[in-house]
């Protein structure tokens, strides 16, 4: 789920956090031998004509009527107009960028728009104003009052055999509401099993529920089909107070009942669906973690390798201009204004790699830049910007890039900060960069590695190079592997090219920490970690 929202407009400004859920119906069809395959992503204007990307849904294959089972947290300020952008997009390939993808249409609206109907449905235009085709979309609102989440596992067994010999099936769960049935979650499709495990998954209860453990949920199952035309398995429904009896000693279980067959002859079911778990847990919030005395860690890592060019050059993009800036400035100016409020000390370990170092000219890929390898922090981003500038001239520019080093490095911090058992630290490593990684097995390892821990990594790619690898390794869409085949524990990398915001340092700022408090709170609810001074606050309702 994407989460956070603009900076907080000043101390008078109180703010409701809301849940945007996505549908669309009618998209145009711009795949000639199948369906489009849509995405919706979210932009939010932050002054004047300047928007920056928020978020996006997950894609679905082959869909023109998507239901969109990934959410948008927002800070909704009753008194203030909060612009929103949502463009659809048939994806055609695996590059992070849009703009190679068709369009299908977008909605600007307010989020008060959006708020006061609770559900608000649209026609998409096109770029031009035109009508896109039929196409609609449907934004639901809820207001985020209740923080509890149901941690779910389900599996199922004697599944229907849908196609020959085989099935591939996943589950659909819906919450009830006065429009109808809404999405609250979608699994992973399991390939040709009909006795499938589903990995492990949490729903809000807002979502699933609206907080009522006696309102009505649906559970489909499908057989998964690539052009899209799912079939239905079965379906039954329930409510969250008869699941939550649900143990592995005693898993509660429920007939998928396919209603098209129920008057066969000799037809009982189509499979048997089995909650071996459901247990509901109260969420503490990004806030509830940061007054509670977590602090987050923000180290820095420069890439010094020779594809940035000599400084001297007014072609380098390290090269500084007169004005006292450059590209890799300006990112640390504007995400280590925001991030420092949240570190105690305002001191940060800032280290380069890719250069010669002096006086042996070694290559090293994870040196401190005030080269003080036993107190490699710096005293503010004035510090910061002061320890590069100062190293800068005195280094030799070289390579290969190697992101793997520094990873490991803050990683051991993460480690050690895990077996606190407490939510206290968590780390967060901003690479800046311009261009490929050469050691991208040991990186994606280290990154597999690094989703276990208390971190996040935010690499901002400077100048005009390929950013390719950057957006594999951003995985919103599935989870990074690593070569071995270890899948990441939850996404931590979010990519952002800095050429996109044409040096707006707000936009530049909102999009690099999007994901962060998500990424947060994600990780030390999953742990059911509990803030250091949770005893001095209450506990979240």
């Amino acid at each position: 789920m994407a989460s956070c929202g603009p900076p907080t407009p000043g101390p008078t400004h109180l703010a409701t956090k809301v849940e945007l859920t996505i549908s669309c119906e009618n998209l145009l069809d711009m795949d000639i031998l199948s369906k489009s395959d849509p995405l919706c992503a979210l932009y939010i204007n932050s002054t004047g004509s300047q928007w920056y990307e928020f978020g996006r849904t997950e894609m679905i294959l082959n869909c023109l009527n998507p239901k969109f089972s990934k959410k948008f947290v927002l800070d909704y300020y009753f008194e203030m107009v909060q612009r929103l952008r949502f463009c659809v997009y048939d994806i055609d390939n695996d590059t992070y960028d849009l703009g190679d993808d068709d369009f299908l249409g977008e909605l600007e609206c307010t989020l008060g728009q959006i708020v006061s109907s609770k559900r608000m449905t649209r026609p998409l235009v096109l770029k031009s104003g035109r009508p896109a085709g039929h196409g609609t979309i449907t934004i639901c609102a809820e207001e985020i009052t209740d923080t509890r989440v149901a941690n779910f596992e389900v599996s199922a067994r004697r599944l229907e055999k849908m196609y020959l010999w085989w099935t591939d099936p996943f589950v659909e769960i819906y919450k009830q509401t006065e429009a109808g049935w809404q999405l609250a979650h979608r699994t992973e499709v399991i390939k040709n099993n009909l006795n499938p495990t589903w990995r492990p998954f949490r729903v809000s209860l807002r979502s699933l529920c609206g907080g009522d453990v006696e309102r009505a949920i649906k559970v489909d199952c499908f057989d998964s089909h690539v052009n899209g035309s799912h079939k239905l398995i079965g379906s039954f429904q329930t409510t969250l107070a008869e699941l939550q009896g649900a143990t592995h000693g005693s898993p509660v279980e429920f007939e998928c009942i396919n209603s098209k067959k129920v008057k066969k002859k000799g037809y009982k079911n189509s499979g048997v669906i089995c909650i071996k778990r459901c247990q509901i847990e109260r969420e503490f919030s990004f806030l509830d973690y940061i007054m509670g005395g977590c602090q987050i860690n923000f180290s820095i890592a420069i890439d010094f390798t020779g594809s940035n060019l000599d400084p001297s050059l007014p072609q380098s993009l390290h090269y500084i201009n007169p004005e006292g800036y450059n590209e890799y400035l300006t990112a640390i100016w504007a995400v280590g204004h925001v991030i420092q409020d949240y570190d105690s000390n305002k001191k940060f370990p800032v280290f380069g790699f890719g250069a010669q170092l002096p006086p042996t000219w070694q290559v090293s890929h994870e040196f401190p830049i005030n080269f003080n390898p036993s107190n490699p922090f710096c005293d503010g981003i004035e510090g910061v910007v002061a320890a590069y500038q100062a190293c800068l001239p005195q280094l030799k520019l070289w390579g290969p890039t190697n992101f793997a080093p520094i990873i490991r490095h803050v990683a051991c911090f993460a480690r050690q900060a895990l077996r606190q058992n407490t939510a206290s630290q968590y780390y967060v490593l901003l690479i800046l960069t311009d261009g490929a990684i050469t050691d991208m097995d040991e990186t994606r390892t280290a990154i597999v590695e690094a989703s276990h821990l208390p971190m996040s990594i935010i690499i901002v790619g400077v100048g005009g190079a390929d950013f390719e690898a950057m957006e594999f390794l951003d995985s919103d869409e599935r989870l990074l592997r690593s070569p071995r085949g270890d899948t990441a524990a939850r996404d931590i990398v979010q990519f952002v090219p800095f050429r996109m915001f044409n040096g707006n340092h707000m936009t530049l700022t909102q999009s690099v920490l999007a994901e962060l408090p998500d990424q947060v709170t994600s990780f030390f609810n999953s742990y059911k970690l509990k803030p250091p001074n949770v005893f001095n606050n209450p506990e979240p309702s």
